[in-house]
Protein backbone atom coordinates (compact mmCIF):
# COMPACT_ATOMS: atom_id res chain seq x y z
CA UNK A 1 0.00 0.00 0.00
CA UNK A 2 1.40 3.21 -0.66
CA UNK A 3 1.50 5.67 2.33
CA UNK A 4 2.39 9.67 2.46
CA UNK A 5 6.01 8.66 3.03
CA UNK A 6 5.99 7.57 -0.35
CA UNK A 7 6.50 3.96 -0.09
CA UNK A 8 4.93 1.54 -2.07
CA UNK A 9 4.11 -1.92 -3.09
CA UNK A 10 2.66 -3.75 -6.08
CA UNK A 11 0.55 -5.92 -4.37
CA UNK A 12 -3.11 -4.80 -4.27
CA UNK A 13 -4.75 -4.86 -0.47
CA UNK A 14 -7.61 -7.35 -0.03
CA UNK A 15 -10.77 -6.27 0.19
CA UNK A 16 -13.39 -8.14 2.80
CA UNK A 17 -16.62 -8.69 2.31
CA UNK A 18 -18.88 -6.31 3.32
CA UNK A 19 -22.38 -8.28 3.95
CA UNK A 20 -20.49 -11.43 6.32
CA UNK A 21 -22.49 -11.42 9.41
CA UNK A 22 -20.83 -10.48 12.82
CA UNK A 23 -21.31 -12.00 15.90
CA UNK A 24 -20.06 -11.97 19.60
CA UNK A 25 -21.09 -13.65 22.98
CA UNK A 26 -20.21 -13.11 26.75
CA UNK A 27 -21.82 -12.81 30.00
CA UNK A 28 -24.57 -15.28 28.70
CA UNK A 29 -25.79 -12.28 25.70
CA UNK A 30 -25.46 -13.09 22.37
CA UNK A 31 -25.36 -10.08 19.74
CA UNK A 32 -25.69 -10.37 15.85
CA UNK A 33 -25.74 -8.41 12.99
CA UNK A 34 -24.45 -7.79 9.28
CA UNK A 35 -20.94 -6.07 8.84
CA UNK A 36 -21.84 -2.90 6.70
CA UNK A 37 -25.02 -0.51 7.04
CA UNK A 38 -26.29 2.01 4.99
CA UNK A 39 -27.57 5.54 5.92
CA UNK A 40 -31.40 5.72 6.22
CA UNK A 41 -31.70 2.09 5.87
CA UNK A 42 -32.89 -0.39 8.80
CA UNK A 43 -29.68 -2.16 10.62
CA UNK A 44 -30.96 -5.02 12.95
CA UNK A 45 -29.81 -6.53 15.60
CA UNK A 46 -30.86 -10.10 16.61
CA UNK A 47 -29.31 -12.54 19.65
CA UNK A 48 -30.31 -13.83 23.07
CA UNK A 49 -29.96 -13.34 26.78
CA UNK A 50 -29.81 -14.82 29.76
CA UNK A 51 -32.99 -16.94 31.10
CA UNK A 52 -35.22 -14.94 33.35
CA UNK A 53 -34.78 -11.92 31.08
CA UNK A 54 -38.12 -12.26 29.20
CA UNK A 55 -40.03 -9.42 28.81
CA UNK A 56 -37.25 -7.04 29.99
CA UNK A 57 -36.24 -4.37 27.94
CA UNK A 58 -32.94 -4.25 25.26
CA UNK A 59 -31.65 -1.54 24.60
CA UNK A 60 -28.43 -1.32 21.48
CA UNK A 61 -25.80 0.89 22.03
CA UNK A 62 -23.42 2.40 19.57
CA UNK A 63 -20.22 4.14 20.16
CA UNK A 64 -17.92 5.70 17.58
CA UNK A 65 -16.53 8.98 16.42
CA UNK A 66 -20.10 10.18 16.10
CA UNK A 67 -20.75 9.75 20.02
CA UNK A 68 -17.64 11.10 21.02
CA UNK A 69 -16.41 7.66 21.83
CA UNK A 70 -19.07 7.65 24.35
CA UNK A 71 -21.42 4.59 24.69
CA UNK A 72 -24.88 6.25 22.78
CA UNK A 73 -28.83 4.72 23.04
CA UNK A 74 -29.49 3.83 19.85
CA UNK A 75 -32.65 1.42 19.15
CA UNK A 76 -34.65 -0.75 21.92
CA UNK A 77 -37.41 -3.71 21.80
CA UNK A 78 -38.47 -5.97 24.50
CA UNK A 79 -37.28 -9.45 25.04
CA UNK A 80 -38.94 -12.56 23.80
CA UNK A 81 -40.33 -15.26 26.01
CA UNK A 82 -37.64 -17.54 24.21
CA UNK A 83 -34.86 -14.92 25.41
CA UNK A 84 -34.36 -13.67 21.78
CA UNK A 85 -34.73 -10.54 20.80
CA UNK A 86 -34.62 -8.26 17.39
CA UNK A 87 -34.00 -4.91 17.45
CA UNK A 88 -34.01 -2.48 14.21
CA UNK A 89 -32.23 0.80 13.99
CA UNK A 90 -32.93 3.03 11.12
CA UNK A 91 -29.16 4.31 10.87
CA UNK A 92 -29.55 8.32 10.99
CA UNK A 93 -25.07 8.30 11.09
CA UNK A 94 -22.50 7.27 9.40
CA UNK A 95 -19.45 5.60 10.67
CA UNK A 96 -17.92 2.34 12.06
CA UNK A 97 -19.17 1.86 15.27
CA UNK A 98 -19.35 -0.67 18.12
CA UNK A 99 -22.62 -1.93 18.97
CA UNK A 100 -23.28 -3.89 22.16
CA UNK A 101 -26.66 -4.90 23.87
CA UNK A 102 -27.73 -3.60 27.45
CA UNK A 103 -30.88 -5.52 29.37
CA UNK A 104 -32.33 -2.78 31.33
CA UNK A 105 -34.38 -4.08 34.45
CA UNK A 106 -38.01 -2.74 35.63
CA UNK A 107 -36.40 -0.35 38.13
CA UNK A 108 -34.31 0.71 35.14
CA UNK A 109 -30.85 0.02 36.27
CA UNK A 110 -28.90 -1.08 33.52
CA UNK A 111 -26.66 -3.91 33.38
CA UNK A 112 -23.57 -3.18 31.22
CA UNK A 113 -20.77 -5.72 32.82
CA UNK A 114 -18.80 -7.36 30.15
CA UNK A 115 -21.19 -6.75 27.38
CA UNK A 116 -20.39 -8.49 24.22
CA UNK A 117 -19.67 -6.11 20.92
CA UNK A 118 -19.67 -6.34 17.18
CA UNK A 119 -18.50 -3.66 14.99
CA UNK A 120 -20.79 -2.25 12.33
CA UNK A 121 -19.63 0.26 9.44
CA UNK A 122 -22.38 2.22 8.42
CA UNK A 123 -22.19 4.13 4.81
CA UNK A 124 -23.28 6.84 2.59
CA UNK A 125 -24.19 6.41 -0.95
CA UNK A 126 -21.57 8.09 -2.86
CA UNK A 127 -20.37 9.24 -6.17
CA UNK A 128 -16.80 7.87 -7.65
CA UNK A 129 -14.66 8.41 -10.56
CA UNK A 130 -11.02 6.90 -11.44
CA UNK A 131 -8.01 8.28 -12.20
CA UNK A 132 -4.75 7.93 -12.92
CA UNK A 133 -2.86 7.56 -16.32
CA UNK A 134 -1.29 11.18 -17.56
CA UNK A 135 -0.38 11.58 -13.66
CA UNK A 136 1.79 8.61 -13.09
CA UNK A 137 5.16 9.82 -11.96
CA UNK A 138 3.81 13.04 -10.51
CA UNK A 139 3.14 14.05 -6.74
CA UNK A 140 -0.04 14.39 -5.49
CA UNK A 141 -1.78 17.47 -3.65
CA UNK A 142 -0.81 15.33 -0.41
CA UNK A 143 2.98 14.48 -1.52
CA UNK A 144 2.50 10.70 -2.98
CA UNK A 145 4.47 9.93 -5.98
CA UNK A 146 1.46 8.43 -7.82
CA UNK A 147 1.90 5.32 -9.88
CA UNK A 148 0.01 2.09 -11.44
CA UNK A 149 0.01 0.63 -8.30
CA UNK A 150 -0.94 3.27 -5.82
CA UNK A 151 -3.64 2.65 -3.50
CA UNK A 152 -5.91 5.65 -2.55
CA UNK A 153 -8.62 8.53 -3.40
CA UNK A 154 -8.86 11.93 -3.60
CA UNK A 155 -11.08 13.76 -2.15
CA UNK A 156 -11.73 17.77 -1.58
CA UNK A 157 -11.79 18.13 1.77
CA UNK A 158 -10.88 14.78 4.19
CA UNK A 159 -7.45 14.94 5.79
CA UNK A 160 -4.25 13.90 4.08
CA UNK A 161 -3.75 10.60 4.91
CA UNK A 162 -7.21 9.94 6.59
CA UNK A 163 -8.56 6.47 5.54
CA UNK A 164 -11.55 5.52 4.29
CA UNK A 165 -13.92 2.80 3.73
CA UNK A 166 -14.98 2.08 0.59
CA UNK A 167 -18.05 -0.43 -0.40
CA UNK A 168 -18.72 -1.55 -3.58
CA UNK A 169 -21.41 -4.66 -4.64
CA UNK A 170 -20.25 -6.43 -1.62
CA UNK A 171 -16.54 -5.75 -1.29
CA UNK A 172 -14.83 -3.32 1.08
CA UNK A 173 -11.32 -1.81 1.41
CA UNK A 174 -9.76 0.57 3.71
CA UNK A 175 -7.92 3.52 1.45
CA UNK A 176 -5.89 6.58 2.40
CA UNK A 177 -6.91 9.96 1.52
CA UNK A 178 -3.79 10.99 -0.86
CA UNK A 179 -4.68 13.83 -3.27
CA UNK A 180 -7.48 16.27 -3.65
CA UNK A 181 -10.59 16.07 -5.67
CA UNK A 182 -12.36 15.55 -7.79
CA UNK A 183 -13.77 18.75 -9.23
CA UNK A 184 -15.94 17.84 -12.15
CA UNK A 185 -19.06 15.20 -12.53
CA UNK A 186 -20.07 15.58 -9.31
CA UNK A 187 -18.23 12.65 -7.80
CA UNK A 188 -17.34 13.04 -4.47
CA UNK A 189 -14.09 10.78 -4.85
CA UNK A 190 -11.80 9.83 -7.08
CA UNK A 191 -9.86 6.33 -7.14
CA UNK A 192 -7.01 5.26 -8.38
CA UNK A 193 -7.00 2.65 -10.75
CA UNK A 194 -5.88 0.13 -8.53
CA UNK A 195 -7.97 1.24 -6.06
CA UNK A 196 -10.44 0.25 -8.84
CA UNK A 197 -9.54 -2.79 -9.62
CA UNK A 198 -8.82 -4.30 -6.42
CA UNK A 199 -12.78 -3.35 -5.66
CA UNK A 200 -13.31 -5.01 -9.35
CA UNK A 201 -14.75 -1.11 -9.85
CA UNK A 202 -14.98 0.40 -13.60
CA UNK A 203 -15.23 4.13 -14.71
CA UNK A 204 -17.43 5.79 -12.68
CA UNK A 205 -20.14 3.79 -10.15
CA UNK A 206 -22.31 4.80 -6.76
CA UNK A 207 -20.21 3.43 -4.06
CA UNK A 208 -20.70 3.50 -0.22
CA UNK A 209 -18.01 5.70 1.76
CA UNK A 210 -17.23 6.31 5.08
CA UNK A 211 -14.48 8.10 6.52
CA UNK A 212 -12.78 6.68 9.39
CA UNK A 213 -11.62 8.82 12.14
CA UNK A 214 -9.16 7.32 14.61
CA UNK A 215 -10.44 6.83 18.24
CA UNK A 216 -8.74 8.50 21.40
CA UNK A 217 -6.62 6.04 24.02
CA UNK A 218 -8.57 6.56 26.32
CA UNK A 219 -12.11 6.02 24.00
CA UNK A 220 -14.55 2.99 25.39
Amino acid sequence: MQTLAGTSTTAAPPTQSGNRTVSASGSGITIVSHASGFLRNHVRFTGSVPAGAAGQVVEIERLGHETDWTWAPTAHSTIGSDGSFSVVWRANHIGRFAFRAILQSASGLRAAGASPTVTVTVYRVATATQYGPGFYGKKTACGVKLTRNTIGLANRTLRCGEHVSIYYQGRTLSVPVIDRGPYANGADFDLTMATGRALGLGGTAQIGAVSLPHAPASAG
